[in-house]
């Protein structure tokens, strides 16, 4: 299956299957496997098989730990992200899509609500990854500007698409869930554009965090291309199973 077939039949099903609240195909697949992995990625204590009861039956199962109430919440909040992808993937990528994002990933988030944090807005403070400063509240309106123009004038590839992730890390428009809505916007994009689509796994983070910090540190995107690469291969391969006969 080519890459081409592949994305069409992944959109069909993703219609379909949404559509028909069918959790036990590729779009249940792709929810549970983005979810997990992009809220581990950011230290969700949420195990694989917790997260495919969530999203399946709504419930947790029974457990002599505790559950983060933090964790469950942004973990709804991903399930509505991911709907919220498909159901604007007519409309090119702007500042609003971006922002709804935010909000149905937040929204139900209490400690970001009694926190005061801005939820489907840009953040009113400023934040920092580990020791690097991020731009500063008055300046994300004009640089996320300056990057979705950019953007929109450029032939969409995978290394466009590692560039625009990297520069909008360093950005880090909202308050908390940075990378999360800039994961779900690569793969919207990819859907987009014709790009085979890729979830990047937290088996992997610690090549995506320095893949990241090698664009901060020279401006190159070539450590989070051939991630972005062989991330795709892990996908393709696995959601093929849905489409064999």
């Amino acid at each position: 299956m080519n890459t081409a077939d592949f994305i069409r039949n992944l959109l069909e099903r993703f219609k379909i299957e949404h559509t028909k609240r069918d959790r036990s195909g590729v779009y249940g697949f792709s929810q549970r496997l983005l979810a997990y992995n992009s809220n581990k990625i950011e230290g969700s204590t949420l195990t694989e098989e917790q997260t495919a009861s969530l999203f399946d039956t709504g419930i947790l199962p029974k457990t002599d730990d505790y559950y983060r109430a933090k964790d469950v919440e942004e973990m709804n909040g991903h399930f509505l992200m991911f709907n919220k992808m498909l159901d604007t993937l007519d409309a090119a990528l702007d500042q609003q899509i971006i922002k709804s994002f935010h909000f149905e990933l937040k929204s139900g988030v209490f400690e970001d609500r009694a926190n005061g944090y801005a939820i489907g807005d840009y953040k009113k403070r400023p934040n920092m990854i580990g020791i690097l400063q991020t731009s500063l509240p008055s300046q994300v309106p004009e640089a996320m500007t300056e990057l979705l123009n950019w953007y929109h004038t450029q032939d969409v590839s995978l290394k466009t698409l590692a560039e625009f992730h990297a520069r909008y890390e360093i950005i880090h428009p909202f308050q908390d869930g940075n990378g999360r809505t800039g994961r779900i916007i690569l793969f919207r994009e990819c859907l987009r554009h014709d790009i085979s689509p890729f979830i990047i796994e937290d088996a992997n983070r610690p090549e995506y965090l320095e893949a990241l910090k090698a664009y901060r540190q020279n401006g190159t995107v070539t450590a989070l291309t051939t991630l972005f690469q062989k991330e795709q291969e892990f996908y393709f391969n696995q959601c093929e199973y849905f489409f064999a006969e």
